[in-house]
């Protein structure tokens, strides 16, 4: 009895399932995920709240790794699969982009620039897995937007992750609380004092308009962090402190 070749069809069908397979294996898990113990009292803080908080604000100083924290923290809580929540979202506002209209590519491609400090901390939290941001993208355990898109959206069952807020004016940071839907948590990350709105006329940075407001609601957490806090290097720890003091004697 001869052998009937398999159809077309079962080849593609089998080819897909193969590469479905083959693609799960590179997706990053919460067993990827390395473990990251705070560095400093104000993390620890950060940490110690989380679990039953729904909206915070991680503010002050350089250096102090609050959006990597943040993003870490998410990330943990996304993967596992015990909570509620199916996915991470980074927003953030693309200021600069009010000046390179002339640059090719659609707004992605425009904006993706953006992208790289996500894609570099992905990396290190999982760094067994190669290309760890694209491949939680792939899964949709994690997505990217910029303010300009937020318009009209609902984020359910969502970590939202709202990065150098300093540079969103009043409505940028008034659209975003408005679209936090049901079973989900924001962090808010930046310091009002890096701000690159200040030299735009008409285009404030509404973040202080923001933690006062903030500060009206009791299901909001700040936590605030010094120049104690700073992490990245001693040297920008030294310069930070240089510059407080440079502040204080002589500007007013």
């Amino acid at each position: 009895m001869s052998r009937r070749k398999p159809s077309l069809q079962l080849i593609q069908d089998a080819s897909q399932q193969q590469f479905k397979k083959g693609n799960n294996r590179l997706q990053p898990k919460i067993s990827d995920l390395d473990i990251f113990d705070p560095l400093t009292p104000t993390q620890k803080a950060f940490y110690d709240a989380y679990p039953t908080s729904s909206c915070m604000l991680l503010h002050g100083s350089a250096g102090t790794g609050k959006t990597f924290i943040a993003l870490y923290k998410a990330l943990e809580e996304v993967l596992d699969k015990g909570t509620s929540y199916s996915k991470v979202v980074v927003c953030r506002s693309a200021v600069a982009s009010r000046d390179i209209g002339h640059l090719p590519g659609n707004e992605v491609e425009k904006t993706e620039v953006y992208m790289r400090p996500y894609i570099d901390m992905c990396q290190e939290l999982f760094p067994d897995k190669q290309q760890a941001f694209e491949r939680l993208q792939e899964s949709k355990r994690i997505d990217w937007m910029i303010t300009s898109f937020v318009r009209g959206i609902t984020l359910d069952d969502a970590i939202i992750i709202v990065d150098e807020c300093q540079n969103m004016n009043d409505m940028e940071l008034n659209s975003i609380m408005t679209r936090i839907g049901h079973r989900s948590k924001v962090i808010f990350a930046g310091d009002f004092k890096q701000s690159d709105l200040y030299a735009k006329r008409n285009d404030m940075s509404g973040l202080q308009k923001f933690m006062v407001i903030a500060d009206l609601m009791p299901s909001f957490k700040v936590f605030e962090f010094t120049p104690e806090d700073i992490v990245r290097s001693d040297i920008v720890k030294e310069y930070i402190l240089a510059r407080e003091q440079y502040e204080a004697q002589y500007t007013t």
